[in-house]
């Protein structure tokens, strides 16, 4: 098997960039700057903001607003709250971009590949039948993602309809 290089050069911002020293999931409570940080929705306990550094179109991640790393220290309520989001978050990225599967994962802790360990959040990731993998090269693949503005522009209607306002 031949293998192909995957290019992702937008990551290199967040892997070689400063890292800010407030956590980027710690959110103001208001929507004044939603657009500008991707902020999709936002619930009681917790919010769906999309990735700037996705791995794929459509990578979107729901977040606590509590500031916590493990999903244990949730409440019962937060944690009802951020599965309904992570199930509502499926049914938004099936009808934008109606992929083949979709990837949800949680990584707690930097030994299982939590990027910003210090505040939970959960991926979710649409993928389609031989595209990337999580960035794993394999052959005869191609990544094109849409730009980050057109994604929101297509997902914040579709979440704005299936939710009732905070």
């Amino acid at each position: 098997m031949i293998r192909k290089t995957l290019y992702a050069p937008w990551r290199i911002e967040y892997i070689l960039g400063p890292k800010p020293n407030t956590c980027v999931f710690c959110l103001p409570e208001t929507t004044e700057e939603d657009e500008d940080r991707f902020v999709l929705c936002r619930a009681q306990h917790c919010f769906v903001i999309m990735n700037i550094y996705p791995y794929s179109s459509g990578h979107v991640m729901v977040t606590p607003y509590r500031h916590v790393h493990h999903i244990t220290e949730l409440s019962t309520s937060e944690l009802h709250e951020l599965m309904d989001y992570v199930q509502i978050s499926a049914k938004v990225l099936e009808t934008a971009f109606h992929p083949h599967g979709i990837n949800i994962g949680v990584n707690i802790g930097e030994a299982a590949g939590a990027g910003i360990r210090e505040h939970l959040h959960v991926h979710l990731v649409p993928r389609w039948n031989g595209d990337h993998s999580f960035m794993a090269i394999m052959s005869e693949v191609s990544v094109i993602p849409e730009h980050l503005r057109s994604t929101y522009a297509k997902l914040r209607p579709l979440f704005l309809n299936l939710q009732s306002p905070r």
